[in-house]
Protein backbone atom coordinates (compact mmCIF):
# COMPACT_ATOMS: atom_id res chain seq x y z
CA UNK A 1 0.00 0.00 0.00
CA UNK A 2 0.99 3.50 -0.93
CA UNK A 3 2.55 5.43 2.29
CA UNK A 4 1.98 9.22 2.31
CA UNK A 5 4.12 10.52 4.73
CA UNK A 6 4.70 14.39 6.20
CA UNK A 7 6.86 16.57 5.51
CA UNK A 8 8.68 18.10 8.61
CA UNK A 9 10.60 21.22 6.97
CA UNK A 10 11.34 19.59 3.73
CA UNK A 11 12.46 16.37 5.14
CA UNK A 12 10.30 13.07 4.56
CA UNK A 13 8.99 11.71 8.44
CA UNK A 14 7.05 8.61 8.81
CA UNK A 15 4.53 8.66 11.94
CA UNK A 16 4.65 5.75 13.92
CA UNK A 17 0.49 7.02 13.89
CA UNK A 18 -0.92 6.90 10.52
CA UNK A 19 -4.77 7.24 9.18
CA UNK A 20 -5.63 4.67 6.15
CA UNK A 21 -7.60 6.38 3.32
CA UNK A 22 -9.88 4.19 1.37
CA UNK A 23 -11.36 4.47 -2.35
CA UNK A 24 -14.65 6.34 -1.99
CA UNK A 25 -16.84 4.10 -4.32
CA UNK A 26 -15.53 0.33 -3.06
CA UNK A 27 -14.51 0.74 0.49
CA UNK A 28 -10.71 -0.55 -0.83
CA UNK A 29 -7.70 0.81 1.21
CA UNK A 30 -5.69 3.60 -1.09
CA UNK A 31 -2.85 4.99 1.51
CA UNK A 32 -1.92 5.03 4.97
CA UNK A 33 -0.86 8.85 5.64
CA UNK A 34 1.02 9.50 8.66
CA UNK A 35 -0.53 11.33 11.13
CA UNK A 36 1.46 14.25 12.73
CA UNK A 37 1.05 15.58 16.20
CA UNK A 38 0.31 19.56 17.17
CA UNK A 39 2.89 18.95 19.30
CA UNK A 40 5.57 18.53 16.76
CA UNK A 41 3.97 20.94 15.02
CA UNK A 42 4.96 23.37 17.87
CA UNK A 43 8.32 21.92 17.81
CA UNK A 44 8.76 22.72 13.85
CA UNK A 45 7.35 26.34 13.87
CA UNK A 46 10.73 27.14 16.23
CA UNK A 47 12.81 27.23 12.95
CA UNK A 48 9.62 28.96 11.13
CA UNK A 49 12.02 32.26 10.94
CA UNK A 50 15.35 30.13 8.99
CA UNK A 51 12.33 29.47 5.69
CA UNK A 52 12.52 32.95 5.21
CA UNK A 53 16.00 33.71 6.12
CA UNK A 54 17.00 31.06 2.98
CA UNK A 55 14.43 31.94 0.48
CA UNK A 56 15.61 35.81 1.01
CA UNK A 57 18.55 34.75 0.29
CA UNK A 58 17.21 33.94 -3.36
CA UNK A 59 15.90 36.34 -5.95
CA UNK A 60 12.69 37.01 -5.86
CA UNK A 61 12.97 36.45 -9.99
CA UNK A 62 14.37 33.30 -9.25
CA UNK A 63 12.01 32.20 -7.27
CA UNK A 64 9.29 32.82 -9.87
CA UNK A 65 11.52 31.09 -12.44
CA UNK A 66 11.34 27.84 -10.06
CA UNK A 67 7.33 28.05 -9.51
CA UNK A 68 7.14 27.96 -12.90
CA UNK A 69 9.37 24.54 -13.45
CA UNK A 70 7.72 23.47 -10.28
CA UNK A 71 3.88 23.91 -12.05
CA UNK A 72 5.88 21.77 -15.30
CA UNK A 73 6.84 18.97 -12.74
CA UNK A 74 3.95 18.64 -10.93
CA UNK A 75 1.71 19.00 -14.41
CA UNK A 76 4.07 15.96 -15.93
CA UNK A 77 6.40 14.16 -14.28
CA UNK A 78 7.30 11.07 -12.15
CA UNK A 79 7.60 12.81 -8.58
CA UNK A 80 8.78 10.90 -5.12
CA UNK A 81 6.25 9.74 -3.13
CA UNK A 82 7.03 7.66 -0.23
CA UNK A 83 9.55 4.73 -1.02
CA UNK A 84 8.21 4.90 -4.35
CA UNK A 85 6.89 7.77 -6.98
CA UNK A 86 3.76 9.09 -8.33
CA UNK A 87 2.53 9.49 -11.94
CA UNK A 88 0.54 12.06 -13.17
CA UNK A 89 -2.02 9.57 -13.83
CA UNK A 90 -1.61 7.75 -10.82
CA UNK A 91 -2.30 11.61 -8.58
CA UNK A 92 -5.59 11.90 -10.80
CA UNK A 93 -6.51 8.37 -9.91
CA UNK A 94 -5.40 8.57 -6.40
CA UNK A 95 -7.05 12.14 -5.81
CA UNK A 96 -10.37 10.92 -7.43
CA UNK A 97 -10.73 7.33 -5.66
CA UNK A 98 -10.35 9.58 -1.78
CA UNK A 99 -12.43 12.89 -2.79
CA UNK A 100 -15.03 11.37 -5.23
CA UNK A 101 -14.23 13.72 -7.67
CA UNK A 102 -14.72 12.32 -11.17
CA UNK A 103 -10.77 12.24 -13.24
CA UNK A 104 -11.58 14.68 -15.31
CA UNK A 105 -12.21 17.08 -12.68
CA UNK A 106 -9.20 16.25 -11.06
CA UNK A 107 -7.28 16.51 -14.01
CA UNK A 108 -8.81 20.12 -15.33
CA UNK A 109 -7.62 21.39 -11.55
CA UNK A 110 -4.43 19.71 -12.40
CA UNK A 111 -3.95 22.12 -15.32
CA UNK A 112 -5.50 24.94 -13.35
CA UNK A 113 -2.45 24.48 -10.58
CA UNK A 114 0.12 24.45 -12.97
CA UNK A 115 -1.01 27.41 -15.13
CA UNK A 116 -0.67 29.40 -12.22
CA UNK A 117 2.50 28.36 -11.47
CA UNK A 118 3.35 29.08 -15.02
CA UNK A 119 2.19 32.45 -15.49
CA UNK A 120 2.99 33.50 -11.42
CA UNK A 121 5.40 36.23 -12.90
CA UNK A 122 2.53 37.88 -14.95
CA UNK A 123 -0.30 37.73 -11.85
CA UNK A 124 2.54 38.93 -8.72
CA UNK A 125 3.00 42.08 -11.24
CA UNK A 126 -0.73 42.26 -11.69
CA UNK A 127 -1.59 41.97 -7.46
CA UNK A 128 1.50 44.68 -6.85
CA UNK A 129 0.73 46.77 -9.56
CA UNK A 130 3.93 46.36 -11.32
CA UNK A 131 6.54 46.78 -7.82
CA UNK A 132 10.05 45.19 -8.11
CA UNK A 133 9.49 42.48 -5.98
CA UNK A 134 13.13 43.22 -4.04
CA UNK A 135 11.25 46.17 -2.78
CA UNK A 136 9.55 43.89 -0.68
CA UNK A 137 12.21 41.59 0.08
CA UNK A 138 14.36 44.51 0.99
CA UNK A 139 11.97 46.15 2.75
CA UNK A 140 12.48 49.62 1.24
CA UNK A 141 13.21 50.88 -2.22
CA UNK A 142 12.10 53.94 -4.57
CA UNK A 143 9.39 53.73 -7.23
CA UNK A 144 9.80 54.37 -11.12
CA UNK A 145 8.95 57.98 -10.02
CA UNK A 146 11.61 58.00 -7.55
CA UNK A 147 9.13 57.62 -4.69
CA UNK A 148 10.22 55.63 -1.28
CA UNK A 149 8.40 52.62 -0.68
CA UNK A 150 8.51 50.81 2.17
CA UNK A 151 6.78 47.06 3.18
CA UNK A 152 6.92 45.30 6.22
CA UNK A 153 5.89 41.28 6.30
CA UNK A 154 3.48 40.17 8.50
CA UNK A 155 4.76 36.82 8.83
CA UNK A 156 7.75 34.27 7.90
CA UNK A 157 5.68 31.58 7.28
CA UNK A 158 1.95 31.25 5.68
CA UNK A 159 -0.24 28.88 7.42
CA UNK A 160 -2.97 27.24 5.22
CA UNK A 161 -5.43 25.09 6.68
CA UNK A 162 -7.06 23.17 3.42
CA UNK A 163 -10.18 21.65 2.83
CA UNK A 164 -11.00 18.05 0.93
CA UNK A 165 -13.77 19.48 -1.36
CA UNK A 166 -12.30 21.10 -4.40
CA UNK A 167 -8.53 21.11 -5.27
CA UNK A 168 -8.50 24.42 -6.98
CA UNK A 169 -8.18 26.40 -3.87
CA UNK A 170 -4.62 25.04 -3.86
CA UNK A 171 -3.53 28.17 -6.12
CA UNK A 172 -4.34 30.26 -3.54
CA UNK A 173 -1.37 29.58 -0.99
CA UNK A 174 1.00 29.40 -4.00
CA UNK A 175 2.12 32.98 -4.30
CA UNK A 176 3.88 32.68 -0.27
CA UNK A 177 6.78 30.77 -1.88
CA UNK A 178 8.04 33.83 -4.34
CA UNK A 179 6.76 36.30 -1.89
CA UNK A 180 9.49 35.08 0.11
CA UNK A 181 7.55 33.40 3.00
CA UNK A 182 7.45 29.46 4.17
CA UNK A 183 4.89 27.33 3.96
CA UNK A 184 2.49 25.65 6.48
CA UNK A 185 -0.05 23.52 5.13
CA UNK A 186 -2.46 20.99 6.73
CA UNK A 187 -3.99 18.97 4.05
CA UNK A 188 -8.08 17.96 4.25
CA UNK A 189 -8.35 14.39 5.53
CA UNK A 190 -9.44 13.34 1.79
CA UNK A 191 -7.29 15.20 -0.45
CA UNK A 192 -3.95 14.89 1.02
CA UNK A 193 -2.89 14.83 -2.54
CA UNK A 194 -2.07 18.28 -3.82
CA UNK A 195 -0.35 19.64 -1.01
CA UNK A 196 2.23 17.01 -0.62
CA UNK A 197 3.47 16.83 -4.56
CA UNK A 198 3.11 20.53 -5.17
CA UNK A 199 5.73 20.80 -2.35
CA UNK A 200 7.54 17.98 -3.96
CA UNK A 201 7.46 19.70 -7.33
CA UNK A 202 8.95 22.89 -5.56
CA UNK A 203 11.68 21.24 -4.09
CA UNK A 204 12.87 19.01 -7.16
CA UNK A 205 11.95 22.71 -8.86
CA UNK A 206 15.05 23.95 -6.67
CA UNK A 207 12.82 25.79 -4.10
CA UNK A 208 14.63 24.92 -0.65
CA UNK A 209 13.48 22.18 0.98
CA UNK A 210 13.22 24.02 4.71
CA UNK A 211 10.58 26.42 3.06
CA UNK A 212 7.61 23.75 3.14
CA UNK A 213 6.15 21.61 5.40
CA UNK A 214 2.77 19.64 4.93
CA UNK A 215 1.34 18.45 8.30
CA UNK A 216 -1.39 15.32 8.07
CA UNK A 217 -3.75 15.53 11.40
CA UNK A 218 -7.02 16.40 12.99
CA UNK A 219 -8.62 19.64 13.97
CA UNK A 220 -5.75 20.09 16.99
CA UNK A 221 -2.82 20.41 13.76
CA UNK A 222 -4.65 23.15 12.21
CA UNK A 223 -5.48 25.28 15.06
CA UNK A 224 -2.04 24.99 16.17
CA UNK A 225 -0.77 26.07 12.41
CA UNK A 226 -2.81 29.12 12.91
CA UNK A 227 -1.99 30.22 16.35
CA UNK A 228 1.65 29.77 15.20
CA UNK A 229 1.64 31.26 11.58
CA UNK A 230 1.20 35.27 11.25
CA UNK A 231 -0.94 34.81 8.68
CA UNK A 232 -3.21 32.01 7.58
CA UNK A 233 -5.48 30.98 5.37
CA UNK A 234 -8.49 28.61 6.49
CA UNK A 235 -11.27 26.71 4.57
CA UNK A 236 -14.38 25.63 6.46
CA UNK A 237 -18.04 26.72 6.29
CA UNK A 238 -20.17 29.19 8.06
CA UNK A 239 -19.52 28.66 11.61
CA UNK A 240 -15.30 29.10 10.44
CA UNK A 241 -16.09 32.27 9.06
CA UNK A 242 -18.10 33.52 12.33
CA UNK A 243 -15.11 31.98 14.39
CA UNK A 244 -12.31 34.35 12.81
CA UNK A 245 -14.21 36.80 12.04
CA UNK A 246 -12.50 40.19 12.60
CA UNK A 247 -9.04 38.79 12.94
CA UNK A 248 -6.83 39.97 10.37
CA UNK A 249 -4.29 37.56 10.66
CA UNK A 250 -6.80 34.58 9.33
CA UNK A 251 -8.23 34.81 5.83
CA UNK A 252 -11.25 32.84 5.59
CA UNK A 253 -12.51 31.34 2.97
CA UNK A 254 -16.19 29.51 3.03
CA UNK A 255 -19.23 29.47 1.68
CA UNK A 256 -19.14 32.08 -1.31
CA UNK A 257 -22.95 32.73 -1.99
CA UNK A 258 -22.23 33.48 -5.80
CA UNK A 259 -24.98 34.89 -7.70
CA UNK A 260 -26.11 35.94 -11.36
CA UNK A 261 -28.32 38.85 -11.12
CA UNK A 262 -30.42 39.95 -14.52
CA UNK A 263 -32.07 43.39 -15.11
CA UNK A 264 -35.87 44.07 -16.06
CA UNK A 265 -33.81 45.21 -19.54
CA UNK A 266 -32.53 41.63 -20.18
CA UNK A 267 -35.09 39.75 -18.35
CA UNK A 268 -37.15 38.93 -21.82
CA UNK A 269 -33.95 37.53 -23.52
CA UNK A 270 -33.23 34.82 -20.27
CA UNK A 271 -33.10 32.22 -22.86
CA UNK A 272 -29.56 33.96 -24.39
CA UNK A 273 -28.08 33.60 -21.12
CA UNK A 274 -29.07 29.80 -20.66
CA UNK A 275 -25.49 28.83 -21.10
CA UNK A 276 -24.06 31.34 -18.88
CA UNK A 277 -26.40 29.96 -16.05
CA UNK A 278 -25.62 26.13 -16.30
CA UNK A 279 -21.67 26.48 -16.61
CA UNK A 280 -21.84 28.84 -13.46
CA UNK A 281 -24.26 26.09 -11.54
CA UNK A 282 -22.61 23.17 -12.50
CA UNK A 283 -18.66 23.09 -13.53
CA UNK A 284 -16.63 21.79 -11.18
CA UNK A 285 -19.99 19.17 -10.04
CA UNK A 286 -21.04 22.45 -8.21
CA UNK A 287 -18.82 22.02 -5.30
CA UNK A 288 -16.92 25.76 -5.32
CA UNK A 289 -17.20 28.76 -3.58
CA UNK A 290 -17.65 30.59 -7.03
CA UNK A 291 -20.28 28.81 -8.85
CA UNK A 292 -23.78 30.03 -8.20
CA UNK A 293 -26.12 28.90 -5.70
CA UNK A 294 -28.99 31.65 -6.60
CA UNK A 295 -30.03 33.38 -9.96
CA UNK A 296 -32.10 36.70 -9.19
CA UNK A 297 -35.01 38.24 -11.59
CA UNK A 298 -37.09 40.13 -11.81
CA UNK A 299 -39.54 37.97 -14.04
CA UNK A 300 -39.74 34.38 -15.98
CA UNK A 301 -38.37 33.14 -12.95
CA UNK A 302 -40.17 29.50 -13.17
CA UNK A 303 -39.62 29.57 -17.08
CA UNK A 304 -36.09 30.15 -16.28
CA UNK A 305 -36.11 27.45 -13.59
CA UNK A 306 -37.47 24.78 -15.55
CA UNK A 307 -34.68 25.18 -18.74
CA UNK A 308 -32.58 24.80 -15.85
CA UNK A 309 -33.80 21.67 -14.50
CA UNK A 310 -33.99 20.14 -18.22
CA UNK A 311 -30.70 20.77 -18.96
CA UNK A 312 -29.69 19.33 -15.61
CA UNK A 313 -32.23 16.39 -14.64
CA UNK A 314 -30.34 14.20 -17.32
CA UNK A 315 -27.32 14.33 -14.75
CA UNK A 316 -26.38 10.91 -13.36
CA UNK A 317 -23.08 9.24 -11.16
CA UNK A 318 -20.70 7.61 -13.85
CA UNK A 319 -17.57 5.64 -13.06
CA UNK A 320 -15.17 8.12 -11.36
CA UNK A 321 -12.50 7.09 -14.74
CA UNK A 322 -15.68 8.19 -17.34
CA UNK A 323 -14.82 11.42 -19.24
CA UNK A 324 -17.93 12.06 -19.51
CA UNK A 325 -18.29 11.77 -15.47
CA UNK A 326 -19.07 15.12 -13.78
CA UNK A 327 -20.84 14.85 -10.80
CA UNK A 328 -18.84 14.19 -7.46
CA UNK A 329 -19.44 11.92 -4.69
CA UNK A 330 -20.13 12.83 -0.85
CA UNK A 331 -17.58 10.13 0.87
CA UNK A 332 -18.73 11.05 4.60
CA UNK A 333 -21.65 8.53 4.90
CA UNK A 334 -25.02 10.02 5.79
CA UNK A 335 -24.23 14.05 4.66
CA UNK A 336 -25.56 13.65 1.61
CA UNK A 337 -29.13 11.98 2.55
CA UNK A 338 -28.87 14.99 5.48
CA UNK A 339 -28.49 17.78 3.24
CA UNK A 340 -31.56 16.42 0.75
CA UNK A 341 -33.68 16.63 4.13
CA UNK A 342 -32.51 19.79 5.02
CA UNK A 343 -34.10 20.91 1.18
CA UNK A 344 -37.29 19.10 1.66
CA UNK A 345 -37.87 20.59 4.96
CA UNK A 346 -37.55 24.22 3.34
CA UNK A 347 -39.75 23.13 0.25
CA UNK A 348 -42.53 21.93 2.99
CA UNK A 349 -42.74 25.63 4.02
CA UNK A 350 -44.69 26.91 0.51
CA UNK A 351 -43.61 28.81 -2.04
CA UNK A 352 -40.98 26.98 -3.37
CA UNK A 353 -41.40 24.25 -5.69
CA UNK A 354 -38.04 21.96 -6.90
CA UNK A 355 -38.49 21.59 -10.76
CA UNK A 356 -35.92 18.55 -11.04
CA UNK A 357 -37.78 16.37 -8.82
CA UNK A 358 -41.06 16.27 -11.15
CA UNK A 359 -38.22 15.30 -14.40
CA UNK A 360 -36.62 12.65 -12.59
CA UNK A 361 -37.82 9.73 -11.00
CA UNK A 362 -37.01 8.82 -7.15
CA UNK A 363 -34.98 10.99 -4.71
CA UNK A 364 -32.15 13.36 -5.54
CA UNK A 365 -29.93 11.39 -2.73
CA UNK A 366 -28.51 8.59 -4.38
CA UNK A 367 -27.25 6.22 -1.43
CA UNK A 368 -24.33 3.66 -2.43
CA UNK A 369 -22.44 1.29 0.17
CA UNK A 370 -19.76 3.81 0.73
CA UNK A 371 -20.75 7.22 -1.14
CA UNK A 372 -23.62 8.96 -1.94
CA UNK A 373 -24.76 11.44 -4.53
CA UNK A 374 -27.23 14.45 -4.99
CA UNK A 375 -28.25 15.13 -8.14
CA UNK A 376 -28.38 18.60 -9.35
CA UNK A 377 -31.41 20.44 -7.92
CA UNK A 378 -32.96 23.90 -9.17
CA UNK A 379 -35.22 25.37 -6.92
CA UNK A 380 -37.38 28.25 -7.71
CA UNK A 381 -38.39 30.79 -5.15
CA UNK A 382 -41.62 33.18 -5.45
CA UNK A 383 -39.54 35.92 -3.12
CA UNK A 384 -36.23 36.21 -1.20
CA UNK A 385 -38.42 35.49 2.17
CA UNK A 386 -37.92 32.10 1.48
CA UNK A 387 -35.10 30.18 2.91
CA UNK A 388 -33.81 28.39 0.04
CA UNK A 389 -33.31 31.86 -1.62
CA UNK A 390 -29.64 32.33 -0.49
CA UNK A 391 -28.48 28.86 0.41
CA UNK A 392 -25.43 26.89 -1.06
CA UNK A 393 -24.74 23.35 -1.23
CA UNK A 394 -21.65 21.54 -2.17
CA UNK A 395 -23.38 20.05 -5.36
CA UNK A 396 -25.08 21.81 -7.97
CA UNK A 397 -28.14 23.70 -6.53
CA UNK A 398 -28.91 26.80 -7.39
CA UNK A 399 -32.68 28.68 -6.35
CA UNK A 400 -33.97 31.14 -9.41
CA UNK A 401 -35.77 33.75 -7.21
CA UNK A 402 -38.27 36.41 -8.42
CA UNK A 403 -37.43 39.86 -6.50
CA UNK A 404 -37.93 43.59 -8.11
CA UNK A 405 -35.53 45.07 -9.45
CA UNK A 406 -35.32 47.98 -7.15
CA UNK A 407 -34.86 45.54 -4.14
CA UNK A 408 -32.37 43.06 -5.20
CA UNK A 409 -29.20 44.63 -4.34
CA UNK A 410 -30.43 44.68 -0.86
CA UNK A 411 -31.31 41.21 -0.56
CA UNK A 412 -29.03 39.52 -2.02
CA UNK A 413 -26.51 39.34 1.20
CA UNK A 414 -23.10 38.48 1.13
CA UNK A 415 -21.65 37.40 -2.74
CA UNK A 416 -18.12 36.48 -3.48
CA UNK A 417 -19.17 36.65 -7.08
CA UNK A 418 -21.86 38.17 -8.90
CA UNK A 419 -22.62 38.19 -13.07
CA UNK A 420 -24.88 41.24 -13.43
CA UNK A 421 -26.37 41.01 -16.52
CA UNK A 422 -27.96 44.33 -17.50
CA UNK A 423 -27.29 47.67 -19.90
CA UNK A 424 -28.85 49.92 -17.36
CA UNK A 425 -26.51 52.73 -16.11
CA UNK A 426 -28.12 52.67 -12.68
CA UNK A 427 -28.05 49.44 -11.83
CA UNK A 428 -24.37 48.55 -12.95
CA UNK A 429 -23.32 51.91 -10.97
CA UNK A 430 -25.09 50.28 -8.37
CA UNK A 431 -23.83 46.89 -8.60
CA UNK A 432 -20.16 48.63 -8.67
CA UNK A 433 -21.03 50.16 -5.69
CA UNK A 434 -22.42 47.20 -3.80
CA UNK A 435 -20.58 46.64 -0.46
CA UNK A 436 -22.33 43.18 -0.30
CA UNK A 437 -19.72 42.11 -4.00
CA UNK A 438 -16.97 41.11 -3.84
CA UNK A 439 -15.86 40.06 -7.58
CA UNK A 440 -18.01 41.67 -10.21
CA UNK A 441 -19.02 40.55 -13.73
CA UNK A 442 -20.64 43.08 -15.84
CA UNK A 443 -22.32 41.36 -18.96
CA UNK A 444 -23.03 37.23 -19.31
CA UNK A 445 -20.27 36.24 -17.67
CA UNK A 446 -19.80 32.72 -15.92
CA UNK A 447 -19.26 33.52 -12.04
CA UNK A 448 -16.72 30.30 -12.60
CA UNK A 449 -14.83 31.90 -15.09
CA UNK A 450 -11.59 33.52 -13.09
CA UNK A 451 -9.09 36.20 -14.07
CA UNK A 452 -5.89 34.83 -12.69
CA UNK A 453 -4.50 38.27 -13.16
CA UNK A 454 -7.56 39.75 -10.40
CA UNK A 455 -7.56 38.77 -6.55
CA UNK A 456 -9.54 36.18 -5.71
CA UNK A 457 -10.89 37.01 -2.10
CA UNK A 458 -8.90 39.68 -0.86
CA UNK A 459 -5.45 40.65 -2.36
CA UNK A 460 -2.48 37.74 -0.89
CA UNK A 461 0.04 40.81 -1.49
CA UNK A 462 -1.51 43.41 0.91
CA UNK A 463 -2.32 41.07 3.61
CA UNK A 464 1.28 39.77 3.93
CA UNK A 465 2.49 42.49 3.22
CA UNK A 466 1.58 46.36 5.34
CA UNK A 467 2.50 49.19 3.73
CA UNK A 468 4.86 51.91 6.56
CA UNK A 469 5.94 54.79 6.59
CA UNK A 470 10.11 55.01 5.99
CA UNK A 471 12.66 57.51 5.98
CA UNK A 472 16.46 57.05 4.69
CA UNK A 473 19.33 59.92 5.37
CA UNK A 474 21.49 59.07 2.88
CA UNK A 475 25.19 58.80 4.47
Amino acid sequence: MIHLPALRWGDPYESLDSVETVHFDTGEPVAQVSKILSAMVRHDMQHAPRAQAVLRSEAPARLVERVGRAGDLFMNAELPLGDGAQTPNEFVRQQSSTTGLPESICRANMEKMAFVCREMGAILDSLTRGLDLGILSRGYGFDAAGRMLSYQAQTDVVGAVLPSNSPGVHTLWMPAIPLQMGLCLKPGSQEPWTPFRMAVAMIEAGIPKECVAVYHGGHDVGQTIVQRCGRSLVFGGQATMELYEGNPAVQVHGPGYSKIVIGEDAIDNWEDYLDTMVTSVFLNSGRSCINASSIWVTRHGRAIAERLAERLCEVRPRDPGDPEASLAAFTVPGVAEAVSGMIDIALAQGGATDLTASMRPGSRAITKEHCSYLLPTVVHCESPEHPLANKEFMFPFVSVVECPESEMLQRIGPTLVCTGITEKPWLRNSLIACPSIDRLNLGPIPTTKLDWLQPHEGNIVEWLYQPRSFQLLAS
